[in-house]
């Protein structure tokens, strides 16, 4: 079934892009030749690119901004997470006042994946205790309230497998209903609060049965794809059509991570593809940390989007 001509323009549509205030979701070690990749004990962040990338998601009609927080922030519930440098709550709250004033809505995300909770200091290495489950109560919690009730929060969960941390010393892998348990938990502490939960969507790609017979459809899905071939042939991009199938609510994610073309590719097909009432925006990614060494990588990444926003606007 095909939806083109049907699918809403411009107004309602979320056009969003993912930023990383902390980049402490990978290994907990050095890893030779890949740079960024390990975690560090102070904050990776350039306040002078922050400002510009903010101006230029405006000007190009971004209007959501997912933010990754991490141990970027000394929450006042746990400040022992938080690295060196990290933004106080109330340098948080003035950030985020100055994000709504562009237009743009500002969106919290914490990785619970134990393939990305580096950022998690000592508590990911106490995944499923009850001292973890207070943790992670507390910080959601936090963050809700520091983002006045926002309208999602991406819990993100993704690559939680053997293979995503072949690099790491400390290697956790919840599988079986352990997984289901961790994340219906993440889940309800989000929606207590009247926050929609919203994650990534792999797991579908490995587990498909199992994935539509226990996912709950107040989730808010962000399957993700970067390559240039866009058929239902690449299990990736078939996971968009499942989706659908199915009647969950997406924001298909692109990037450049690969091709630079991929966010416009996404953005065509999905719209093609998913029933308008069911797709609810994009979401782009860059996978780089906020600093000027990747300025030029968020630029791109950013002017893709505008070209995306006035692709559909012009139709």
């Amino acid at each position: 079934m095909k939806f083109s001509e049907e699918n809403p323009r411009g107004n309602g549509m979320i056009w969003a892009y993912l930023i990383h205030l902390s980049y402490n979701m990978w290994a907990d070690r050095e890893v030779p030749g890949r740079e960024y990749y390990s975690a560090k004990p102070y904050l990776r962040f350039d306040d002078g690119l922050w400002s510009d990338l903010l101006e230029r998601m405006a000007d190009v009609g971004i209007n959501m901004l997912v933010i990754d927080l991490g141990d970027g922030v000394k929450y006042e519930s746990h400040p022992e997470i938080a690295v060196h440098n990290a933004w106080t709550v109330s340098r948080l709250k003035e950030e985020l006042s100055r994000i709504r004033e562009l237009g743009i809505e500002p969106i919290p995300k914490l990785n619970f994946s134990t393939a990305h909770d580096t950022w998690l200091g000592p508590y990911s290495r106490c995944v499923s205790t009850d001292t973890y489950y207070e943790v992670c109560r507390d910080l959601i919690h936090e963050v809700i309230e520091i983002f006045d009730k926002p309208r999602f929060f991406h819990l993100g969960m993704d690559e939680e497998t053997a293979q995503h941390q072949k690099e790491y010393r400390y290697v956790v892998i919840r599988q079986y209903d352990l997984w289901w348990h961790d994340l219906y938990f993440l889940v309800r502490e989000v929606e207590k609060r009247g926050v929609r939960p919203w994650i990534w969507s792999d797991r579908l790609w490995r587990h498909p049965d199992e994935f539509f017979e226990k996912m709950p459809k107040s989730v808010l899905q962000s399957n993700w794809y970067y390559g240039s071939e866009f058929s239902e042939d690449v299990t990736y991009v078939k996971a968009y059509l499942d989706l659908e199938e199915h009647g969950y609510d997406q924001i298909p994610t692109g990037s450049t991570w690969s091709f630079p073309e991929n966010f416009q590719k996404t953005v065509s097909y999905c719209m093609e593809h998913i029933a308008p009432e069911r797709l609810l925006g994009f979401l782009q990614t860059v996978w780089k940390p906020t600093l000027e060494a990747c300025r030029r990588d968020h630029i791109e990444a950013i002017e893709i989007v505008g070209k995306a926003i006035e692709g559909v606007k012009g139709k």
